[in-house]
Protein backbone atom coordinates (compact mmCIF):
# COMPACT_ATOMS: atom_id res chain seq x y z
CA UNK A 1 0.00 0.00 0.00
CA UNK A 2 2.81 2.38 0.88
CA UNK A 3 4.49 1.74 -2.46
CA UNK A 4 1.32 2.57 -4.40
CA UNK A 5 0.99 5.84 -2.49
CA UNK A 6 4.60 6.84 -3.13
CA UNK A 7 4.37 5.92 -6.82
CA UNK A 8 1.73 8.59 -7.39
CA UNK A 9 4.37 11.14 -8.38
CA UNK A 10 3.12 14.01 -6.21
CA UNK A 11 5.32 14.12 -3.10
CA UNK A 12 3.04 16.43 -1.10
CA UNK A 13 0.01 14.28 -1.84
CA UNK A 14 1.96 11.13 -0.97
CA UNK A 15 3.06 12.54 2.40
CA UNK A 16 -0.50 13.62 3.22
CA UNK A 17 -1.87 10.19 2.30
CA UNK A 18 0.79 8.46 4.38
CA UNK A 19 0.02 10.59 7.44
CA UNK A 20 -3.67 9.83 7.03
CA UNK A 21 -3.01 6.13 6.45
CA UNK A 22 -1.44 5.54 9.86
CA UNK A 23 -4.49 6.45 12.01
CA UNK A 24 -6.77 4.64 9.55
CA UNK A 25 -4.76 1.42 9.95
CA UNK A 26 -4.62 1.82 13.73
CA UNK A 27 -8.41 2.27 13.94
CA UNK A 28 -9.13 -0.65 11.59
CA UNK A 29 -6.96 -3.04 13.60
CA UNK A 30 -8.35 -1.83 16.94
CA UNK A 31 -11.99 -2.14 15.83
CA UNK A 32 -11.29 -5.62 14.48
CA UNK A 33 -9.82 -6.97 17.70
CA UNK A 34 -12.37 -5.23 19.92
CA UNK A 35 -15.16 -6.88 17.92
CA UNK A 36 -13.58 -10.31 18.46
CA UNK A 37 -13.37 -9.77 22.20
CA UNK A 38 -16.85 -8.26 22.52
CA UNK A 39 -18.62 -11.14 20.77
CA UNK A 40 -16.56 -13.70 22.73
CA UNK A 41 -17.63 -11.91 25.92
CA UNK A 42 -21.28 -12.01 24.85
CA UNK A 43 -20.89 -15.73 24.11
CA UNK A 44 -19.68 -16.33 27.67
CA UNK A 45 -15.90 -15.90 27.53
CA UNK A 46 -14.73 -13.05 29.84
CA UNK A 47 -11.02 -13.44 28.98
CA UNK A 48 -10.73 -10.41 26.69
CA UNK A 49 -12.90 -8.35 29.03
CA UNK A 50 -10.76 -9.21 32.05
CA UNK A 51 -7.59 -8.30 30.14
CA UNK A 52 -8.94 -4.89 29.14
CA UNK A 53 -9.14 -5.75 25.43
CA UNK A 54 -12.70 -4.45 24.94
CA UNK A 55 -11.39 -1.01 24.07
CA UNK A 56 -10.43 1.00 21.00
CA UNK A 57 -7.19 2.02 22.71
CA UNK A 58 -4.64 0.94 20.05
CA UNK A 59 -1.93 0.29 22.65
CA UNK A 60 -3.93 -2.73 23.79
CA UNK A 61 -4.20 -4.24 20.32
CA UNK A 62 -1.39 -3.30 17.96
CA UNK A 63 1.37 -5.67 16.94
CA UNK A 64 4.32 -3.58 15.66
CA UNK A 65 5.23 -5.97 12.82
CA UNK A 66 1.61 -6.50 11.78
CA UNK A 67 0.86 -2.78 11.77
CA UNK A 68 3.97 -2.04 9.70
CA UNK A 69 3.03 -4.73 7.19
CA UNK A 70 -0.47 -3.26 6.92
CA UNK A 71 0.96 0.18 6.11
CA UNK A 72 3.68 -1.00 3.72
CA UNK A 73 2.13 -4.01 1.99
CA UNK A 74 -1.60 -3.53 2.53
CA UNK A 75 -2.09 -6.65 4.66
CA UNK A 76 -1.25 -7.23 8.29
CA UNK A 77 -2.48 -8.24 11.71
CA UNK A 78 -2.99 -7.06 15.28
CA UNK A 79 -2.24 -8.73 18.60
CA UNK A 80 -4.82 -11.56 18.75
CA UNK A 81 -7.51 -11.29 21.39
CA UNK A 82 -7.18 -14.30 23.71
CA UNK A 83 -10.22 -16.56 23.62
CA UNK A 84 -10.81 -19.46 26.00
CA UNK A 85 -13.15 -21.93 24.31
CA UNK A 86 -13.87 -23.68 27.63
CA UNK A 87 -16.27 -20.85 28.46
CA UNK A 88 -18.38 -21.51 25.35
CA UNK A 89 -21.33 -23.87 25.57
CA UNK A 90 -20.51 -24.87 22.00
CA UNK A 91 -16.76 -24.21 21.45
CA UNK A 92 -16.77 -24.36 17.64
CA UNK A 93 -19.88 -22.16 17.38
CA UNK A 94 -18.43 -19.68 19.87
CA UNK A 95 -15.15 -19.54 17.96
CA UNK A 96 -16.96 -19.06 14.64
CA UNK A 97 -19.11 -16.20 15.94
CA UNK A 98 -16.12 -14.52 17.60
CA UNK A 99 -14.08 -14.94 14.42
CA UNK A 100 -16.64 -13.48 12.01
CA UNK A 101 -17.11 -10.45 14.26
CA UNK A 102 -13.68 -9.04 13.35
CA UNK A 103 -14.00 -9.03 9.54
CA UNK A 104 -17.65 -8.00 9.79
CA UNK A 105 -16.71 -4.95 11.85
CA UNK A 106 -14.23 -3.96 9.14
CA UNK A 107 -16.80 -4.48 6.40
CA UNK A 108 -19.23 -2.18 8.23
CA UNK A 109 -16.56 0.45 8.84
CA UNK A 110 -15.40 0.13 5.22
CA UNK A 111 -18.93 0.56 3.89
CA UNK A 112 -19.53 3.66 6.01
CA UNK A 113 -16.18 5.06 4.86
CA UNK A 114 -17.05 4.38 1.20
CA UNK A 115 -20.30 6.34 1.60
CA UNK A 116 -18.36 9.30 3.01
CA UNK A 117 -15.82 8.85 0.21
CA UNK A 118 -18.57 9.43 -2.34
CA UNK A 119 -20.05 12.28 -0.33
CA UNK A 120 -16.77 14.21 -0.05
CA UNK A 121 -16.08 13.64 -3.75
CA UNK A 122 -19.37 15.31 -4.63
CA UNK A 123 -18.88 18.01 -2.00
CA UNK A 124 -15.42 18.82 -3.37
CA UNK A 125 -16.70 19.46 -6.87
CA UNK A 126 -19.70 21.36 -5.58
CA UNK A 127 -17.36 23.61 -3.60
CA UNK A 128 -15.02 23.94 -6.59
CA UNK A 129 -17.81 25.04 -8.93
CA UNK A 130 -19.12 27.54 -6.39
CA UNK A 131 -15.78 29.26 -5.91
CA UNK A 132 -14.97 28.12 -2.38
CA UNK A 133 -11.65 29.20 -0.89
CA UNK A 134 -8.56 27.05 -1.37
CA UNK A 135 -8.39 26.35 2.36
CA UNK A 136 -11.88 24.84 2.36
CA UNK A 137 -11.08 22.84 -0.78
CA UNK A 138 -7.95 21.45 0.87
CA UNK A 139 -9.91 20.47 3.99
CA UNK A 140 -12.52 18.65 1.90
CA UNK A 141 -9.79 16.96 -0.13
CA UNK A 142 -8.17 15.66 3.08
CA UNK A 143 -11.50 14.28 4.30
CA UNK A 144 -12.09 12.76 0.85
CA UNK A 145 -8.67 11.06 0.95
CA UNK A 146 -9.18 9.92 4.54
CA UNK A 147 -12.52 8.31 3.73
CA UNK A 148 -11.08 6.56 0.67
CA UNK A 149 -8.13 5.18 2.60
CA UNK A 150 -10.42 4.02 5.40
CA UNK A 151 -12.67 2.16 2.97
CA UNK A 152 -9.75 0.45 1.23
CA UNK A 153 -7.90 -0.47 4.42
CA UNK A 154 -10.96 -1.89 6.16
CA UNK A 155 -12.10 -3.91 3.16
CA UNK A 156 -8.55 -5.20 2.64
CA UNK A 157 -8.26 -6.25 6.27
CA UNK A 158 -11.67 -7.96 6.14
CA UNK A 159 -10.87 -9.92 2.97
CA UNK A 160 -7.37 -10.83 4.20
CA UNK A 161 -8.73 -12.23 7.44
CA UNK A 162 -11.34 -14.33 5.67
CA UNK A 163 -8.66 -16.65 4.23
CA UNK A 164 -10.09 -20.07 5.21
CA UNK A 165 -6.90 -21.45 6.76
CA UNK A 166 -5.48 -21.04 10.28
CA UNK A 167 -4.79 -18.68 11.94
CA UNK A 168 -7.05 -16.36 9.95
CA UNK A 169 -10.61 -15.71 11.02
CA UNK A 170 -12.01 -17.48 7.98
CA UNK A 171 -10.64 -20.79 9.23
CA UNK A 172 -12.75 -20.57 12.41
CA UNK A 173 -15.81 -20.44 10.17
CA UNK A 174 -14.80 -22.80 7.36
CA UNK A 175 -13.43 -25.48 9.70
CA UNK A 176 -16.29 -25.24 12.22
CA UNK A 177 -18.10 -27.98 10.30
CA UNK A 178 -15.30 -30.49 10.81
CA UNK A 179 -15.18 -32.98 13.69
CA UNK A 180 -13.65 -31.46 16.84
CA UNK A 181 -10.55 -33.70 16.71
CA UNK A 182 -9.81 -32.71 13.11
CA UNK A 183 -10.61 -29.05 13.77
CA UNK A 184 -8.22 -28.63 16.68
CA UNK A 185 -5.64 -30.86 14.97
CA UNK A 186 -5.42 -28.41 12.05
CA UNK A 187 -5.33 -25.43 14.40
CA UNK A 188 -2.08 -26.72 15.89
CA UNK A 189 -0.25 -25.72 12.72
CA UNK A 190 -1.59 -22.19 12.44
CA UNK A 191 1.82 -20.53 12.95
CA UNK A 192 3.45 -22.55 10.18
CA UNK A 193 0.55 -21.90 7.82
CA UNK A 194 0.58 -18.18 8.54
CA UNK A 195 4.31 -18.03 7.89
CA UNK A 196 3.79 -19.69 4.50
CA UNK A 197 0.92 -17.36 3.58
CA UNK A 198 2.98 -14.28 4.47
CA UNK A 199 5.88 -15.45 2.30
CA UNK A 200 3.52 -15.91 -0.64
CA UNK A 201 1.98 -12.47 -0.09
CA UNK A 202 5.37 -10.78 0.18
CA UNK A 203 6.47 -12.39 -3.08
CA UNK A 204 3.26 -11.31 -4.81
CA UNK A 205 3.61 -7.75 -3.50
CA UNK A 206 7.17 -7.67 -4.86
CA UNK A 207 5.67 -8.06 -8.34
CA UNK A 208 2.88 -5.57 -7.70
CA UNK A 209 0.21 -8.26 -7.29
CA UNK A 210 -2.27 -7.60 -4.50
CA UNK A 211 -5.39 -9.80 -4.64
CA UNK A 212 -6.69 -8.38 -1.38
CA UNK A 213 -6.13 -4.81 -2.52
CA UNK A 214 -7.92 -5.60 -5.79
CA UNK A 215 -10.90 -7.04 -3.91
CA UNK A 216 -10.95 -4.06 -1.55
CA UNK A 217 -10.94 -1.61 -4.47
CA UNK A 218 -13.88 -3.44 -6.08
CA UNK A 219 -15.88 -3.36 -2.85
CA UNK A 220 -15.09 0.33 -2.37
CA UNK A 221 -16.11 1.19 -5.95
CA UNK A 222 -19.35 -0.74 -5.53
CA UNK A 223 -20.45 1.77 -2.90
CA UNK A 224 -18.39 4.81 -3.85
CA UNK A 225 -19.58 5.41 -7.42
CA UNK A 226 -23.36 5.24 -6.87
CA UNK A 227 -23.00 7.30 -3.68
CA UNK A 228 -20.96 9.97 -5.45
CA UNK A 229 -23.42 10.06 -8.34
CA UNK A 230 -26.33 10.36 -5.96
CA UNK A 231 -24.83 13.28 -4.08
CA UNK A 232 -23.77 15.00 -7.32
CA UNK A 233 -27.36 14.81 -8.53
CA UNK A 234 -28.51 16.18 -5.17
CA UNK A 235 -26.04 19.09 -5.20
CA UNK A 236 -26.50 20.03 -8.86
Amino acid sequence: MLFSILSGGNLQSAITSLLLLIPVVVLALSVHETAHGYVAWKCGDPTAYNLGRLTLNPIKHLDPAGTLCMIVFGFGWAKPVPINTRYFRNPKRGMALSAIAGPLSNVILGAISAVFYGFFYALFYYALVNGTTQFVLNCIRILWTLAGLSATVNFTFAVFNMIPVPPFDGSRIALAFLPAKTYFGIMKYEREIMFGILIVMLVLSRFGISPFGWAADKLTDLIYYPTAEGFLNLFF
